[in-house]
């Protein structure tokens, strides 16, 4: 292989391809960066297995054709300190030469065709949905998966498809977002994302994309892109029976209101008591030690009695933060017994903090 390319484009390849590397092992071809000149192009890969990812570019000028590896992280800290200039990479024997104008680099290799095989998606089932919905939905309910639970299911989102309708949801067993999506896309199925797979998505992906899946894993394709991950394997809890059926009241408030009204007892601490009152809505600190924190905002609400409800702030402030609306709508069925917000089709169940 000798190829001759802008350094910014290659930077920007390999930084896209850091997160899917294995960091833990050097010794194993994971580490590894694939590089293959093909039909004037380079494709770059990386994998660790669970999760890969393959870039396109035909900016470049090919000498030679060829395959090769090199570390990942030693490449991308070589391109980091060299110039914004061209920069010739080539294969000598086992190694991968780097060189720009008198500074040169020599970066052991690994045999290329043990690198791992991308699953294929040609003959896959395709996803019929809204692809910048999807993307702009993981944004949403990415806050509340699960990280390190023993149940591998509720590491990940669950997109649960049906004839007439998707829905996106994610839980941390004290709460449990989602998305609705009123869509005719012909399928029945339920795919369980990874969180990590969901942190690349979203960060690769900005504009339309093509979606395919198996059993196994979720494809990606997009311009420059062929993105997969596994998918995980289990069977995700009945988020339906969660939602609650039917709420006693229903309060339409101002979401700036609220976000200013919690940050101000979070100086103290994040657990908050509310008491929601026909003509104002009381904000006091719920802390063990004698630091106390009171704020109050006046409303008019549709209420015969008032009703208290203990809150973790950042489990509201995380749905606030989401929504674009300048209003939201919080139901309560009591005072210790779950609530929910609602901004269009985007709604969060709550556990509480009892009372």
């Amino acid at each position: 292989m000798n190829i001759t390319m802008q350094n910014s484009v290659l930077d920007n390849i390999l930084t896209s391809l850091q997160p899917f590397l294995d960091k833990k092992d050097s010794s194993q071809i994971t580490s590894h960066i694939y590089l293959e000149t093909k039909n004037n192009q380079l494709i770059c890969k990386a994998t660790d297995f669970e999760i890969g990812l393959s870039t396109i570019t035909d900016s470049l000028t090919i000498k030679e054709q060829g395959i090769a590896t090199a570390n990942g992280k030693q490449l991308l800290d070589i391109i980091k300190h060299l110039k914004d200039e061209e920069v010739n990479i080539y294969t000598n024997g086992e190694n991968l030469h780097i060189q720009q104008n008198k500074s040169s680099f020599k970066l052991a290799t690994f045999n290329a065709q043990e690198f791992p095989i991308f699953p294929e998606y040609e003959n896959l089932p395709k996803l019929e949905i809204n692809s910048l919905e999807l993307i702009a939905s993981m944004k949403k309910i990415f806050p509340v998966i699960d990280i390190n639970n023993q149940k591998r299911e509720l590491n990940g989102a669950l997109l649960d498809i049906r004839e007439y309708s998707y829905n996106f949801i994610a839980t941390d067993t004290k709460r449990l977002a989602i998305i609705k999506f009123e869509n005719a896309t012909g399928n029945n199925l339920a795919l369980i994302f990874p969180k990590k797979a969901i942190t690349e998505i979203q960060r690769l992906f900005s504009d339309n994309i093509e979606l395919f899946y198996n059993e196994k894993n979720l494809i990606i394709k997009s311009q420059n892109y062929i993105f997969f991950s596994h998918l995980i394997n289990g069977k995700f809890p009945d988020y339906e029976r969660i939602i609650p059926k039917e709420m006693q009241i229903e309060l339409t408030l101002s979401k700036s209101a609220i976000i200013e009204s919690i940050k101000v007892i979070n100086s103290v601490t994040n657990d908050v008591k509310i008491t929601f009152k026909s003509n104002e809505i009381l904000f006091e600190s719920l802390s063990q030690d004698n630091s106390e924190a009171k704020t109050q905002i006046e409303v008019n609400l549709p209420l015969n009695e008032d009703i208290e409800i203990g809150i973790n702030s950042r489990h509201v402030l995380d749905f606030l933060s989401q929504i674009n609306t300048v209003e939201f709508t919080w139901y309560l069925n009591g005072k210790n017994n779950p609530f929910m917000l609602k901004s269009e089709n985007f709604s969060t169940v709550i556990m509480p903090i009892i009372l």
